[in-house]
């Protein structure tokens, strides 16, 4: 059995144990396999080991990872921070984008998406630790966002992201996620069909999913440590 084999069975036995300790149906919550500084290959071997939702968070690695792979029926999530002129190709290849915290992003996205795929399915991001050095927004702009968001063409508002504050205090972590699902509820009362919170991810998952996570955001418990850049 290979690392990443091993990794993957790990990661979906805590999830399984997490969803159970609170109640939760484990086929609820979706892992998304984040490959990020690791090689194409690694990828592969989670492929064949049956993942088939994989994260990104830079759009060069990311186009890299996608060509390399473009003989596999995967699904590609955008989770990190966008750029402007990074847009088209983000609206073009990948089905979910998390890391929505501008509605200029939003709109280029939506003007972007070529008409003969889905909508792109979008979160979100919302800052819950206020920390500067992350994107998203303050909880108390996510709703006007989303309700601007949800009016562009081509695009599926499905819920909210977040990255939080790191903390090794489970008390503080689930917190930090009780924010978002709380927020969430709050939009869904407004009226917005929302069914996603994204948040967790291999330090922080089990608080997370006590807290209603509906994808975790999983790497380095999969693939190892991340190799630096070069």
């Amino acid at each position: 059995m290979s690392a990443v084999t091993a990794g993957l069975q790990a990661v979906r036995a805590r999830i399984a144990a997490a969803a159970a300790a609170c109640g939760r149906d484990p086929r609820e919550i979706t892992l998304l396999a984040v490959a990020k500084g690791h090689p194409a290959d690694a990828l592969r071997e989670a492929y064949r080991a049956g993942q088939r939702a994989f994260g990104e968070s830079y759009a060069q690695e990311g186009a890299a990872h996608a060509a390399a792979s473009a003989d596999l029926a995967v699904e590609w999530h955008f989770i990190g921070p966008l750029q402007s002129n990074k847009t088209r190709g983000i609206a073009e290849h990948y089905a979910w984008v998390h890391s929505i915290d501008r509605l200029k992003i939003a709109e280029r996205l939506s003007a972007a998406r070529p008409e003969g795929l889905a909508p792109l399915n979008v979160c979100v991001q919302v800052n819950v630790g206020a920390e500067t050095t992350k994107g998203g927004v303050p909880p108390e702009e996510a709703a006007a966002l989303a309700a601007q968001v949800a009016r562009l063409p081509r695009l599926k508002v499905r819920g909210l992201m977040t990255i939080p504050k790191p903390s090794a205090d489970v008390t503080e972590q689930r917190h930090q996620f009780a924010v978002l699902r709380e927020l969430l509820a709050a939009l869904n009362a407004r009226g917005l069909a929302l069914d996603t919170l994204s948040m967790g991810m291999s330090d922080d998952l089990e608080a997370a999913i006590a807290e209603g996570s509906t994808l975790v955001r999983v790497g380095s418990a999969i693939f190892g440590t991340r190799r630096p850049k070069p």
